[in-house]
């Protein structure tokens, strides 16, 4: 599955690249929450964050917004549990019906149910939409 940027999805990207030596795999800005989410390639989490903190923070700076950063992975599973991180997840199971959609159905707590959903559902929805956009899962299902 490609996905399709936006200019300023992909001036974004540019600038975190230049900015951080970190491979970006996906971007998605958030102008409602001022806050623009990052997905860097596996193995580039510590380049992106830097020395306590300190490139993320520049990147902050720079582009006068939040910034997430999240760690790709090629295992769906793993993928979600970064994505849905700093949430305790207990088990990720990702399942396909025949001629239906692939979805993910999440095993958690109470307290980290909430983590994972986040201030009116940013979080799950943020998580929905890279899952399917990375793995090409239609849903994720908090349990």
């Amino acid at each position: 599955m490609s996905i399709k940027f936006t200019v300023n999805e992909i001036r974004y990207i540019a600038l975190f690249e230049s900015m951080t030596g970190a491979m970006v795999k996906d971007c998605i800005i958030d102008d409602e929450h001022s806050k623009v989410t990052f997905v860097v390639k596996n193995g580039d989490m510590g380049l992106a964050i830097g020395k306590g903190g300190s490139t993320v923070t520049k990147v902050k700076r720079a582009v006068d917004k939040g910034v997430e950063i999240i760690e790709y992975n090629e295992d769906p599973q793993q993928f979600i549990k970064n994505i849905l991180a700093p949430a305790e997840l207990k088990s990720i199971k990702v399942i396909q019906k025949e001629g239906k959609d692939k979805i993910a159905i999440v095993a958690t707590d109470s307290p980290n149910k909430r983590i994972a959903i986040g201030k009116n559902g940013i979080n799950i929805e943020r998580a929905k939409l890279l899952a399917k956009r990375q793995h090409d899962i239609a849903n994720i299902i908090l349990k």
